[in-house]
């Protein structure tokens, strides 16, 4: 350290490499850009290099700015085509259940008809329905006389027999049914125990 003039060495700092004190309002992009403008000054690089590589910079941020512009459209583009989609699936499938609902109301208009007549049209109705939901991939499960499942079946009861085999389905109380491999709804089922197993 020198005495004369009262000042250190330390104390002389190259003002071209002190960052500015940040105030909380300046653009660190800036402060990079003046901060690195100095590194490149002391090292040589030309003004026009400095210039070209502003321009680089500048490029590159306008097409950050579109592609994400460009994605956050294509997210709320797809979004609708979902809601569209199952908005156009979910009335393909209402119109299938349509003509059910003519012959239901078909049915509650015939005044003068016989009790096998009713039945009769009650039986067709019943063939519609199961045509309407085999066309959308749901089927019914099998459960009477079937092992007990689980997976498959939900047991109500117990039921002593010897009639059917230990852990066997007795009675179906509610038919379960399933959308292509998966389980809709389970069969609602009383199950067998053997006493003497």
């Amino acid at each position: 350290m020198t005495k004369g003039n009262g000042k250190s060495k330390l104390a002389s700092v190259d003002i071209d490499h002190e960052l500015p004190a940040s105030d909380g309002q300046e653009n660190p992009s800036a402060a990079e850009a003046a901060s690195a403008e100095g590194q490149a000054a002391q090292a040589g690089v030309s003004e026009e290099e400095i210039a070209r590589l502003k321009q680089e910079n500048a490029t590159y941020l306008d097409r950050l700015a579109r592609v994400q512009a460009e994605f956050d459209n294509y997210r709320k583009r797809s979004v609708k085509e979902q809601q569209d989609y199952r908005d156009y699936a979910l009335a393909e499938a209402l119109k299938l259940f349509l003509p059910i609902l003519d012959s239901l109301d078909r049915a509650l208009k015939t005044q003068s008809s016989s009790a096998e007549d009713f039945r009769a049209g009650v039986d067709l109705i019943d063939r519609q329905f199961h045509d309407v939901l085999s066309k959308l991939g749901v089927e019914p499960l099998e459960a009477l006389g079937q092992p007990f499942d689980p997976n498959l079946h939900q047991a109500i009861q117990t039921v002593e027999t010897e009639e059917v085999p230990d852990n066997h389905v007795v009675d179906e109380l509610q038919r379960g049914y399933k959308i292509k491999d998966r389980l809709l709804r389970p069969a609602m089922v009383r199950v067998a125990q053997n006493p003497n197993k």
